[in-house]
């Protein structure tokens, strides 16, 4: 297969002229042309007055050999393999069934990989199936009502099946070509394969991530919700199995930890079990709201409501005089702010979009670094501590009826409570109250997003208008601890057969990075155990 880049066309351009260029850059006729397919579209918008939909190829042609001897150009090269490969596996005897715990992006596939290697793994989940999840969260969202083990944080899918189901990562790994090749067989849009920024939507990620799970029982694997595991049974440095409901004991030499970002519980358990845990950077800020259309203004200007175009995003950072870092994170474009608490009496908040990416505000969490010296202990869940002390301080300002504390980013920049909205309505549910977030972030976070709002605003037109809203508090941006895996083994260092995986080990940032660190593991079990 040829590979063939930089095909430009401009945005008014029928894609179909796609074809012609190929036949062009190969100098071959169509007769000689058996198929192409899309790898990569971009977007560049950098000039005013122009867009461009810059596109790679792949392309499969008569006598290929020939083709590519006679042609001298740097944009048509073979195109590499990106089958995935299954690794060999090893020699020693698996006694018992895998254990993976938790059912977010990296247990998912660490899950899956098992499975179609023949090792039927037993997947434990705290929460429900995302049927009855989505139950309670709409109930949490509409009624206030929170349910500390089903919710945007526990169940299936994980914190990714409530968010844009944004599939972006900087990770170079052959595997993310998997992550990607397994969530559209399961019905994800073909078009993730190749965008070059790739997301599902909520509304079709929960059919993706159901798909998958059923995929995991046809092969073997089995999957128990409501079952959360409350204790670890270690004999001697060994892992030999779990307690779940803190009654059932589940025996295995192998359990694949995937516990996501907010099981702080489990890090409680695990830190009382002595497994070796650090404390690690992270971020908190808040939720910034704007109209969409401001954006899509912004961003693509006299284009902006251009058929070919969908809702704008943007990824801005600003490196602050006091070496603190503001950056927006997880953008969701025509999106809504969403209540994330997964434990009682704290605000948290996140954000989400469906597919079609249609409501009429964008959002993006606006954060600020955190490191471990700002936790003033050096006990390793002092970052647990110190999210949950923000988050405390939030539920308390919004009324601790989990409504959430806002502030037009006017007010902000004045330090004044905000009296009244503007031309932006919060879309975060179960409500709101109108606030001064001074109260419940640290200064140092206030004061490092003062600056990035006005410097930001020099790169987006609009970032720091009045009428927008600062939604508090977002603190689950990643996990704030790292349970310690050898480098080469990938084990706990201190209990072998516990395999810290995915974003709540510290080790991924996002679905697709979750997604491959899972898979990563689980090929290491397979290398070392036979079935």
């Amino acid at each position: 297969m040829i590979r063939v880049s930089n095909i430009r066309l401009n945005i008014n351009d029928d894609i179909k002229n796609i074809e012609k260029i190929i036949l062009k850059k190969l100098k071959i006729q169509k007769k000689e042309l058996i198929k192409y397919n899309i790898f990569k579209e971009s977007i560049d918008a950098r000039r005013r007055g122009k867009i461009d939909f810059i596109y790679t190829v792949d392309v499969t042609v008569i006598n290929e050999d020939e083709v590519l001897k006679k042609i001298k150009d740097k944009d048509v090269k073979t195109a590499p393999i990106l089958q995935y490969k299954n690794v060999l596996m090893g020699d020693n005897k698996l006694n018992e069934r895998p254990i993976v715990v938790g059912m977010g992006p990296a247990g998912l596939f660490a899950a899956l990989i098992l499975a179609q290697r023949g090792y039927n793994p037993i997947v434990l989940e705290r929460g429900f199936d995302v049927d009855k999840r989505t139950k309670d969260v709409n109930l949490f969202w509409n009624e206030g009502k929170m349910n500390p083990d089903s919710n945007v944080q526990f169940g299936e899918g994980g914190a990714g099946t409530f968010s844009d189901g944004k599939l972006t990562t900087r990770i170079k790994d052959l595997r993310c070509r998997k992550v990607l090749t397994e969530f559209v067989e399961s019905g994800a849009p073909d078009e993730i394969l190749y965008s070059y920024k790739p997301h599902v939507g909520t509304d079709i990620l929960k059919e993706v991530v159901k798909n998958i799970r059923n995929k995991i029982i046809e092969l073997g694997g089995e999957v128990r919700f409501n079952s959360k595991v409350t204790d670890f049974v270690i004999e001697n440095g060994q892992i030999k199995g779990v307690v779940v409901n803190e009654e059932d004991i589940i025996s295995s030499d192998v359990v694949l930890l995937a516990i996501g970002h907010s099981a702080r519980d489990t890090y409680e358990i695990l830190y009382k079990r002595n497994v070796k845990i650090i404390q690690k950077p992270f971020a908190i800020g808040a939720r910034i709201e704007h109209p969409q259309i401001l954006i899509n203004k912004s961003q693509y200007k006299e284009f902006y409501n251009h058929p070919r175009l969908g809702a704008a995003d943007y990824r801005l950072i600003h490196h602050g005089n006091n070496e603190r870092t503001a950056y927006t994170f997880c953008m969701c474009p025509g999106g809504s702010v969403i209540a994330s608490s997964s434990f009682e009496n704290e605000v948290v908040t996140n954000g989400m979009s469906e597919h079609k990416r249609d409501k009429e505000n964008a959002n993006s969490a606006f954060l600020v670094n955190v490191v471990p010296s700002d936790f003033e202990s050096s006990h390793p869940l002092a970052g647990v501590y110190f999210q949950q002390k923000y988050e405390r301080l939030a539920f308390e300002l919004g009324g601790k009826n989990y409504k959430a504390p806002v502030q037009l980013v006017g007010d902000f920049l004045k330090d004044k409570e905000s009296k009244d909205l503007g031309s932006v309505i919060p879309s975060y549910k179960p409500g709101f109250k109108l606030a001064n977030l001074r109260e419940c972030l640290p200064s140092f976070v206030i004061e490092t997003m003062k600056e990035g709002l006005i410097n930001l605003d020099k790169k987006l037109k609009g970032f720091a208008i009045y009428d927008a809203v600062l939604t508090g508090v977002e603190t689950r941006s990643s996990s704030p601890i790292r349970i310690v895996r050898d480098e080469d083994s990938f084990e706990s260092i201190n209990v072998k057969g516990l395999y810290p995986s995915g974003e709540g080990a510290g080790y991924a940032g996002g679905i697709v990075s979750a997604a491959v660190d899972g898979i990563k593991v689980a090929e290491k079990i397979i290398q070392k155990y036979k079935i």
